[in-house]
């Protein structure tokens, strides 16, 4: 839906006052006190509760099938661009003799991260990224121990299928191989990793031109991730960051331009660093970075997956249609465990951030489904969608389903399914009414129903 002014002139108006608040002057100084961490969609990932906190299932429910659609886990930098950037500079600086102490430890960090992921593989899984992956399987044998006992009694396939990308690959191959070292006697039925791109790399796929037609030259999209990138947050959070690491001579004969590439290129460094921590060990790059930057270049980050991933502009639905073939995939194999048309005792999918940021908006998930309206351009003050949250490495939703008696008076009969999002028990949408007030369990018929599907709806 477009807006009923030109969005790049409502955008001159009101982004200074939108964005230069987005952060705001608290929680600013919050980040300068409490030490934090702003690594965005590259933050590893953390499960979000405790298995001695989930609700248990009803009375005469046990489980029947689960499956889940996962982040591939922390890696290694797609390429060396960033880099290259920042050692181009440092050793500009260095051949003037004007590094300051903290410029003069930046570039043999950067060098080292550089030849670790060179080391690594661009882009490829890391060790930190196969154990959260490994991790997680273990974590889901702890809540379902009855599931995988069935599972091996009764000879059940467990499905594995990725995006065919080899990070996929391999956190799908890190994930299975924890399973079955929990339980032996489920090595000869998981099967080997099926490629399906276009239910799991669906945002480089033919059907879908036109989501790739919006990121290369929708109007609207360049005019607001334009008009943020201009806000001069930015323009000082660089030239503070500059200022650290080099003599005020040489700050001073950069360009503002070259001053916020310098400064953007080494946000991305030190937001990858994390993930590569076991090839990297002596790698550590928060202090060159202080930490109210950080967040806004963080920020910024946040922003473009915000428009390009998540919910984006207020009245359409580009970024995030093309995960319907993801949605509908869950409910068909949900569907088929509970009518038995299935012999499958889990599904198991590996995947990107680019089909999870989608996929969070139409499940409703929490801090994923607000878009922005026409001329209050996405902020932290005004929206709560963050990358570290929706998208982190690993990333992941599970849905479980529960098989229960039939018949019995003051029980739930059927099917039930239980959401987890990060391993957090998560209500679905509020039109989706649960067995009970604050159950996270909800009968499948209530789900069809709710999300308009099938003969429930």
């Amino acid at each position: 839906m477009k807006p009923t002014a030109p969005l790049a002139a409502v955008l001159a108006a009101t982004v200074a006052v939108t964005v230069l608040s987005a952060t705001g002057t608290a929680s600013a100084q919050e980040a300068a006190r409490g030490g934090r961490h702003f690594y965005g969609t590259k933050t590893p990932y953390a499960p979000q509760e405790r298995l001695k906190d989930y609700q248990p299932a009803p009375r005469g429910f046990v489980p029947v099938f689960t499956e889940n659609v996962a982040r591939h886990g922390s890696r290694a930098m797609t390429d060396g661009a960033d880099g290259d950037t920042v050692l181009a500079v440092l050793r500009r600086a260095e051949e003037q003799d004007a590094l300051t102490g903290l410029g003069r430890r930046l570039g043999p960090q950067v060098q080292s991260l550089l030849d670790a992921a060179t080391a690594l593989g661009w882009g490829n899984l890391s060790a930190r990224g196969a154990q959260e992956h490994r991790d997680t399987a273990r974590r889901l044998e702890q809540r379902l121990p009855g599931l995988f006992d069935a599972i091996a009694a009764d000879h059940r396939p467990i499905v594995v299928e990725t995006s065919g990308q080899a990070r996929a690959v391999a956190s799908a191959n890190a994930f299975t191989g924890a399973l079955v070292a929990g339980d032996p006697a489920l090595a000869g039925l998981v099967g080997a990793p099926v490629t399906d791109k276009d239910l799991l790399y669906f945002h480089k796929q033919p059907q879908n031109a036109d989501y790739r037609a919006y990121l290369a030259g929708d109007p609207d999209l360049a005019a607001v991730l334009a008009s943020i990138d201009a806000e001069p947050r930015a323009a000082e959070a660089a030239r503070h960051t500059v200022a650290r690491l080099f003599r005020a001579d040489f700050a001073a004969g950069l360009t503002g331009d070259e001053q916020v590439s310098f400064a953007r290129a080494l946000y991305q460094l030190y937001s990858a660093a994390p993930d590569l921590r076991a090839e990297a060990p002596g790698v550590d790059l928060d202090p060159f970075l202080a930490p109210p930057d950080a967040q806004w270049f963080a920020y910024l980050d946040d922003a473009e997956e915000f428009y390009q991933k998540g919910p984006g502009f207020s009245g359409r639905t580009i970024t995030y249609a093309m995960a319907q073939v993801l949605l509908d995939d869950l409910f068909a194999r949900a569907e088929a465990a509970a009518a038995g048309t299935t012999a499958d005792g889990a599904v198991l999918r590996f995947t990107h951030a680019e089909e999870v940021e989608p996929l969070a908006v139409l499940l409703g998930l929490p801090g994923s489904t607000e878009p922005a309206p026409a001329g209050d351009p996405y902020a932290y003050r005004n929206n709560p969608w963050r990358g570290e949250r929706v998208a982190p490495m690993a990333a992941n939703v599970q849905w479980d389903v529960f098989a229960g008696p039939s018949g019995r008076p003051g029980e739930p009969v059927g099917h039930l399914v239980r959401m987890l999002y990060n391993e957090r028990e998560t209500a679905f949408p509020s039109t989706c009414v649960p067995v009970s007030a604050g159950s996270h369990y909800y009968e499948l018929k209530e789900l069809e129903r709710c999300f308009g599907r099938g003969p429930a709806a």
